[in-house]
């Protein structure tokens, strides 16, 4: 096991290593010169100076070298990397430097995304773990009772709620619990004006999170319900589980022990991928309900351009997958001994 830990691991350099090349290339290419954008905050204070044309052509010059534009691919890529020095010196990643954000008071990259990860993360955790929570017994109880009144029922729920866009819901969801109810708040992260503290304000931003976690929740419960009915299913029919019955075991040890544990294989996909999407935000939530989340700050980097928080959000979100990957591959093991790794 160890062995093979280590092997992945290096694959997953090589991997982060290659895919951070082509998005490093990717938004290199695009048609846009910071030098040129900054250079034109100085352009108005020799705008009348008789040489101003030359003067500008210099400045943009200068802010070239300063960023390290004026290198080719290659060397700017090292650079970003830090193992190459740009302008005598390290500063990369390797040295903790993640880029600045010019479109935030030249804030360093990691601290702009700080805020909304926490956000993004408070949110998805707890619609995470609801949605697991409900869809799980749920979909097991449907295996067990299939063909049956109740499992028909809410398989025509689940096909509703898996065609309905998330945006449509959430558009619902504030009509009838914000606008008609007024239960809820219709957006926002806390009270306006506010400056509680402590549990105060942990009570505060929970409950403007409410509506857009319900939401949430409520888009996943289709397609999470189905995909574990499926699994359930499918191991409840196999001849081990006909054979646990015929020795006269408890239904809830046929169902619970044996076919469960048959089922989990597909089910650690989804139940792995939905905990580590936690981090990746969901834009139409964080947009409509005026979340400060990652996706709605992956968006608004994109439009003003901000290549190097994008750049880090990216890297970020390679290592997660990667990541994840490995844990589900090492989880299908003990899951299931069959399929474990000991090379």
């Amino acid at each position: 096991m160890g062995k093979y830990i280590l092997k992945r691991l290096g694959y997953m350099v090589i991997v982060m290593l290659i895919l951070s090349f082509l998005m490093f290339l990717v938004y290199t290419m695009i048609p846009f010169d910071r030098a040129v954008v900054e250079a034109d905050k100085f352009k108005a204070g020799y705008k009348n100076a008789p040489n101003s044309g030359e003067l500008y052509e210099q400045k943009v010059e200068e802010l070239r070298r300063e960023l390290g534009t004026d290198q080719n691919i290659i060397v700017r890529y090292l650079g970003w990397l830090g193992v190459m020095p740009i302008n005598g010196t390290y500063q990369g990643i390797l040295q903790g430097d993640f880029g600045t954000s010019y479109s935030n008071n030249n804030q360093p990259a990691q601290e702009v995304l700080k805020e909304p990860m926490k956000n993004t993360v408070f949110i998805n955790i707890f619609a995470t773990v609801l949605a697991l929570g409900i869809t799980i017994p749920l979909g097991i109880f449907c295996a067990v009772h299939r063909g049956g009144k109740r499992d028909t029922a809410i398989q025509v729920a689940t096909i509703v709620g898996y065609s309905i866009p998330m945006f449509i819901i959430a558009i619902v969801f504030i009509w009838l619990f914000a606008v008609e109810l007024k239960w809820f708040p219709v957006s926002g992260m806390k009270t306006p004006g506010s400056n509680y503290t402590g549990f105060k304000a942990f009570t505060d931003k929970l409950y403007y999170m409410c509506l857009p976690l319900l939401a949430m929740t409520f888009a996943s419960l289709g397609s999470m319900t189905r995909y574990v009915r499926a699994s359930m299913t499918e191991a409840l029919s196999l001849d081990c589980i006909r054979t646990a019955r015929a020795k006269g075991l408890r239904e809830k040890v046929v169902v619970y022990s044996h076919a469960w544990r048959n089922a989990l294989i597909p089910i650690i996909t989804l139940v792995i991928g939905w905990f580590i999407g936690i981090f990746s935000g969901s834009i139409m939530i964080e947009n409509i309900f005026g979340l400060n989340g990652v996706g709605r700050t992956y968006i608004l980097c994109l439009n003003n351009k901000d290549f190097e928080v994008v750049l880090l959000l990216q890297m970020f979100y390679v290592i997660i997958g990667l990541v994840g990957n490995l844990i589900t591959d090492l989880a299908y093991g003990l899951a299931d001994p069959r399929v474990r790794v000991n090379k």
